[in-house]
């Protein structure tokens, strides 16, 4: 569903659900925020994040995004906290299955996907040190302001290499396992946060085409930027996915 940005003062006097966005860049925490909204057909409003704006830091409580803020609650920019958000202002079509154990399944996969030291962390800090290192990745004024976000050291991204193809590779597993069952997702038979999240993801090692994507062409070298053994790790399914994902259940194009 379609959606207005909007300047900050307007945004906070508008009221309803409302969302701080990077531009530009598809910034995976967002997309899938965004896809909740859409599938779940709430209406909202996005304001784009703007660094010097001490009004949005002191609206928003950041300078960050996504953060989502509904009415006169307080700002919630953690991936989980959004999620729960959707599902309490629109509950049906859910994200997260009924079933307890599936439900924790959705869950721990997610964060491994999106939260501290899971994928999206990971590759953050890969493109860090691969832009500190001079070998592509992030300019070197992004992956400096990013290092201190993400707890950049030489250790830590030197180290997150390795876990970027663990958890890629954990991923592909899981679908393949669940192409044999005769399922197209990650968990039971039915669309979850899970597949959200792996789709809109994918975008850190290979966005979107220009035409659903538009983006500068130094951004989307940046986000291309893969070495061998992340190369390796690429299963061809996680980008089937992806594209099942935006065909079936997510808008297209992007709009950043």
């Amino acid at each position: 569903m379609t959606f207005q940005y909007l300047g900050v003062e307007e945004a906070i006097k508008l009221g309803g659900l409302r969302m701080v966005v990077v531009g530009d860049v598809p910034s995976p925490w967002g997309e899938a925020a965004k896809a909740f909204w859409h599938i779940k057909g709430i209406e909202w409003a996005a304001v784009r994040l703007v660094y010097d704006s001490q009004p949005l830091k002191d609206w928003a409580g950041q300078r960050s995004g996504p953060v989502a803020i509904y009415e006169n609650e307080r700002p919630r920019s953690g991936w989980a906290e959004i999620l729960l958000l959707a599902e309490r202002l629109a509950p049906i079509p859910s994200l997260l299955p009924t079933d307890p154990a599936e439900r924790a399944l959705v869950l721990g996969l997610a964060h491994e996907i999106c939260g501290e030291a899971g994928l999206g962390w990971s590759r953050r800090l890969q493109l860090v040190h691969a832009g500190l290192q001079n070998a592509g990745g992030f300019p070197a004024h992004v992956a400096k302001y990013l290092g201190k976000k993400y707890g950049y050291s030489p250790k830590a991204g030197a180290a997150s290499g390795a876990r970027v193809t663990e958890l890629l590779g954990m991923l592909a597993t899981r679908l393949k396992l669940q192409r044999e069952a005769g399922s197209r997702y990650y968990v039971g038979d039915a669309l979850t946060a899970v597949d959200v999240y792996s789709a809109t993801f994918t975008a850190l090692f290979g966005p979107l085409p220009n035409e659903h994507c538009r983006m500068e062409a130094s951004a989307r070298a940046s986000f291309e930027t893969r070495d061998a053994r992340t190369e390796a790790a690429l299963d061809p399914i996680l980008f089937e996915h992806r594209d099942m994902m935006y065909a079936k259940h997510l808008e297209l194009p992007l709009s950043l």
